[in-house]
C-alpha cells in the first residue's frame, strides 16, 4: 500500500475515535506547505546534472517543523508527505515542541562523489533558505544523508543568516551537535522495548529478537539490545542476513503477515507495516509498537540538540540518555491511557495522542470551523 494512502488511513480512523469536526480533521491532513525545486550542479567531469529537490513542511501548530532529508532515487512528493506527516504525529507523541516536516532529493547518493553531493547539498540549501529556519524548520538527516551533509547546510545557510547551529540537527559534535545523537533511536528502540515487554511482566534479558535493517538504527538497537541480555538471533539488510537459527525478511504486508511468528514486532522503521499488515497480525494475537512512537528516540534527542545550541550550553551524554529515557517512558504511558480510553490498540493508542494534542493547539491558536 502507499505510504501517503496508509498513513491517512490511520490518521481518518484516528480523526474518527476522536470525534473530530470534518474540517478541523481536513485541516489537519492538509500539509502547510509543498517545496519542489530544480538543483542543478556541475559534476566533476564538466557535465550539468539536474535533480529535484522536495521539501514539504505539514504542520507547525505546535512549533517549528521538524523532519530529516534523504538523498535517495526513489524520493517522490507522495513519499515525503507521508513522512512529513508521520513526523507531525511522531513529536506530538513524543511531547516535544515541534511540528512535522521532511525532504529529499530524488538522486542516488552512491553514484556522485563527495564533492558532487557537496554541491548538491549547497544548492538545495540556497533553494530553500529562506523557507527553513532555527524557529521555522529545522532538518536533520536521514536516507542517504549524514552530519556530513548537515554541516554543508549549516555552513550554507549562514552565509545568508548568520552562524545558526540550531537550524539542523545530527550535526557533528564540532559544529554543536549533541552526544548520544548517534545511537538515539536506537537507543529509543531499547526504551520502547523495556516498557512495552515491562507491561506483560516480561524483561530484555533472554528474550529472542531480530533485527530487520542493520544501518544506523538497527546495529545501536541491536548492540543495546544485546548488553541489556537480549538474545539477537538474527540480522538482515539490504545485502543479506545472518540468522541463527532463522531471520524474518521483506516488509510486513498482507503476503507475508501470515508468515510471521514473532510475539511483539518494534517498528524501529517509519512505516514498515501496511494496515491490511496489522489486520492480520492483530487477529493472531501479534502485538506491535508503532513508529511514530518506537523511533521517536532520534527527533527527541534532536530536540535536545535544538535545546543545547540556543541555549549555547552542552550535556553530557548521561544526562541526554537520562533524559530520553525519561521522554520515552512518559510518552509509553500517555499512549497506553489512550489505548485504555479509545478501546484500541498501540498503533491507534499513540495515532489518537500524536492527533489530539495537534488538534488542540491547532484549536488554541484560533482555528475557527
Amino acid at each position: 500500500m502507499n505510504a501517503l494512502v496508509a498513513t491517512s488511513r490511520n490518521f481518518k480512523q484516528a480523526a474518527k475515535l476522536l470525534g473530530l469536526d470534518a474540517k478541523l480533521e481536513k485541516s489537519l491532513l492538509i500539509p502547510f506547505r509543498e517545496i519542489k525545486v530544480e538543483c542543478t550542479i556541475p559534476k566533476d567531469d564538466g557535465t550539468l546534472a539536474s535533480f529535484v529537490g522536495f521539501r514539504v513542511q505539514h504542520d507547525n501548530a505546535r512549533g517549528p517543523m521538524k523532519g530529516g532529508i534523504r538523498f535517495h532515487h526513489e524520493v517522490d512528493p507522495d513519499e515525503v508527505n507521508a513522512l512529513a506527516q508521520l513526523m507531525t504525529w511522531k513529536t506530538a507523541v513524543a511531547n516535544i515542541p515541534y511540528g512535522g516536516a521532511k525532504g529529499g532529493i530524488g538522486c542516488s547518493p552512491g553514484e556522485l562523489s563527495v564533492s558532487e553531493l557537496e554541491r548538491l547539498t549547497r544548492v538545495f540549501t540556497q533553494k530553500i533558505h529562506d523557507l527553513i529556519g532555527i524557529h521555522t524548520d529545522v532538518p536533520a538527516p536521514d536516507m542517504g544523508t549524514n552530519p556530513q551533509t548537515m554541516a554543508w547546510i549549516l555552513d550554507e545557510y549562514s552565509k545568508f543568516h548568520g552562524y545558526s547551529p540550531a537550524v539542523v540537527t545530527g550535526k557533528p559534535i564540532d559544529l554543536g551537535g549533541s552526544l548520544g545523537r548517534d545511537a538515539a533511536t536506537g537507543r529509543g528502540v531499547l526504551f520502547a522495548t523495556e516498557s512495552l515487554l515491562a507491561d506483560y511482566g516480561k524483561s530484555i534479558k533472554d528474550q529472542r529478537f531480530i533485527i530487520q535493517g542493520f544501518g544506523n538504527v538497527g546495529s545501536w538497537a541491536a548492540q543495546l539490545i544485546s548488553e541489556a541480555g537480549g538474545k539477537v538471533i538474527a540480522v538482515s539488510d539490504v545485502t543479506g542476513a545472518i540468522k541463527n537459527p532463522k531471520a524474518l525478511g521483506g516488509v510486513i504486508n498482507r503476503e507475508n503477515a501470515n508468515d510471521i511468528k514473532a510475539k511483539f514486532i518494534i517498528e524501529a522503521a517509519n512505516h514498515p507495516s501496511d494496515p491490511e499488515a496489522d489486520e492480520i497480525l492483530s487477529k493472531k494475537g501479534v502485538v506491535i509498537l508503532p513508529d511514530i512512537y518506537a523511533n521517536s528516540g532520534g527527533v527527541t534527542v534532536s530536540y535536545f540538540e535544538w535545546v543545547q545550541n540556543i541555549q549555547g550550553f552542552m550535556w553530557d551524554e548521561d544526562k541526554v540518555n537520562a533524559e530520553l529515557k525519561t521522554y520515552m517512558t512518559r510518552s509509553f504511558k500517555g499512549m497506553k491511557e489512550m489505548c485504555k480510553t479509545h478501546n484500541c490498540d498501540l498503533r491507534m493508542g499513540a495515532f489518537t495522542l500524536g492527533v489530539n494534542r495537534v488538534a488542540r493547539a491547532t484549536v488554541l491558536r484560533g482555528w475557527e470551523a
